[in-house]
């Protein structure tokens, strides 16, 4: 056990796995809020680390049940997050994260958080996201993306209350 920790740490901390997932809450308070949407995408039992865009070369994307069970309670985790949060009735929020993956395995893929407000109902939600994955990994390896995928999620504000959205890629190391 003690050679795997030291090489993991010679090696740097590199994801083998992502998964994507969502959520919604809503309370009186802005932070539980937040707390019950990481409840409902199934993530509040980690501590999570927020990161950057970079999907690792041969990171695997697996379903989200496979990939919880590979966590465990308190564990460091490490995540690219999107989230907002609003008391203003009558808005939409959304969160989304994009992703685009290409075939070469020696090449990252990337990942993009979007969040704001909806300024339609036909809002596609996780266009955006999705659309600036792609364009990040094409302008950076001029190659197309095998993957290209996207979770998102949004919600209307209650009156009275806050309602926090989070879209979130969960790294599996």
């Amino acid at each position: 056990m003690k050679f795997m920790i030291t090489e993991k740490i010679k090696m740097g901390l590199v994801p083998r796995k992502v998964f994507f997932t969502k959520g919604v809450g809503v309370h009186e308070d802005a932070f539980l809020s937040f707390e019950l949407a990481l409840k409902d995408a199934g993530i509040k039992d980690f501590n999570l680390v927020r990161v950057s865009s970079i999907i690792p070369p041969n990171c695997k994307v697996i379903e989200k049940e496979k990939g919880l069970s590979e966590l465990r309670q308190g564990q460091i985790v490490y995540c690219v997050m999107a989230k907002m949060t609003s008391n203003s009735a009558g808005k939409t929020v959304y969160a989304s994260i994009g992703a685009a993956i290409p075939d070469n395995t020696k090449l990252n893929g990337y990942l993009v958080e979007d969040h704001g407000c909806c300024e339609s109902d036909s809002m596609d939600t996780g266009k955006h996201a999705k659309d600036s994955a792609v364009y990040l990994l094409e302008t950076s390896y001029d190659v197309m993306a095998a993957v290209k995928t996207n979770v998102a999620v949004k919600a209307d504000v209650e009156e009275g209350k806050y309602t926090t959205v989070v879209a979130a890629a969960i790294f599996v190391m």
